[in-house]
């Protein structure tokens, strides 16, 4: 029997415990991650950020492996799950996660450049960029919990699928042809409508978002980039969340997978933030994987016994297409770019 004809194998009804525990781990990471960092008025340095970017992707691979190990140990045991192959299960499960890790890895590695354009247009001190990406990530978390839901909904939907692959396969010719246009946050209305609401103080004071002044409660640019960040992220996951359903269309990994992607973007942007410039081919591998995983969920997957596209063959893809648009980026500079 085809692994993608098996039921969910991670249920809610059954594994919440597991989504639960997954979530108050990371938590506790990020806020001690915090709490370490509380009052230091140093800028993270590459080393720091290395470490920690190479921290999240072992992790991250740890996991993988733990995916595999559980569905060895676990899905022989399900009685839903009698006749399927446990160790086909569990091994197209851990590859489905790093497909997946990889294809938001790369998408939101693009999304750090936007970052760097928010955070030079508020004039955002070094120090305390990484107090808002950590909120930021926060944010992150939660709205990419609920997209998720709602596409686990949504993918039940006949339709769907095609509706979401020939979206992703115009988002990434957009993404690789379209001209390169950087928010405008001056032009953004839900700025605009927070500046309304709220009173923006034009000073920084300190990491903090709010201060009390004269009485009231003002806002400071911090909690206006902040704003910022999350809805550009909300506007990301537009297209990220459907890109992950192509690859799988397990909630489980599909949250993790994203969740183990976003988790590594707050050290990644330290680490890239003077190499953006460097990768000026990225946009042609990312518009690629997007119509790839377009093509797969719209059409491709269809045309194989089982319904599904093997996953290997979607992971070297991938692999195969951030390597290449790394070494043009690196064979090729870019004439703007001082080498």
């Amino acid at each position: 029997m085809e692994a993608s004809l098996h039921p969910e194998l991670f249920p809610m009804s059954t594994c919440w415990w597991i989504y639960l525990l997954f979530c108050l781990l990371i938590l506790g990471g990020l806020f001690l991650d915090l709490k370490k960092r509380s009052g230091s008025e140093a800028a993270i340095g590459h080393r720091e950020a290395l470490l920690t970017v190479l921290f999240w992707i072992g992790l991250a691979l740890f996991f993988c492996a733990g995916i595999y190990l559980y569905g060895i140990w676990h899905f022989p045991a399900d009685p839903r799950l009698a006749g399927f192959d446990a160790e086909s299960l569990a091994r197209q499960s851990s590859l489905d996660f790093l497909s997946g890790y990889l294809v938001e890895k790369s998408l939101s590695i693009d999304n750090l450049f936007i970052f760097l354009v928010v955070f030079d247009f508020f004039a955002i001190p070094e120090k305390y960029r990484h107090r808002i990406l950590f909120y930021g990530i926060i944010g992150a978390l939660i709205f990419r919990g609920a997209f998720i839901a709602l596409g686990s909904l949504l993918m039940q939907i006949a339709w769907v699928p095609l509706f979401f692959g020939v979206f992703l396969i115009f988002t990434g010719l957009k993404v690789a042809f379209g001209p390169e246009n950087h928010p405008d946050p001056s032009k953004n209305v839900v700025i605009r409508l927070l500046k309304r609401l709220i009173p923006i103080s034009p000073q920084f004071h300190g990491e903090k978002f709010f201060v009390l002044d004269a009485g009231r409660w003002v806002g400071t640019p911090l909690l206006v980039t902040l704003v910022f960040i999350e809805v550009t992220d909300i506007i990301f996951a537009v297209d990220s969340v459907p890109a992950i359903f192509a690859i799988t269309r397990e909630p489980f990994i599909v949250f993790t997978s994203n969740v183990f992607a976003i988790l590594g973007l707050r050290a990644l942007f330290f680490l890239l933030a003077d190499m953006a410039a460097r990768f000026h081919y990225l946009k042609y591998g990312l518009g690629f994987i997007l119509c790839f995983v377009g093509v797969k969920m719209a059409w491709l997957d269809h045309h194989f016994h089982g319904g599904k596209f093997p996953t290997a063959y979607s992971l070297g893809i991938i692999l195969l297409s951030l390597l290449l648009s790394g070494v043009a980026s690196w064979l090729f500079p870019s004439k703007n770019h001082d080498t």
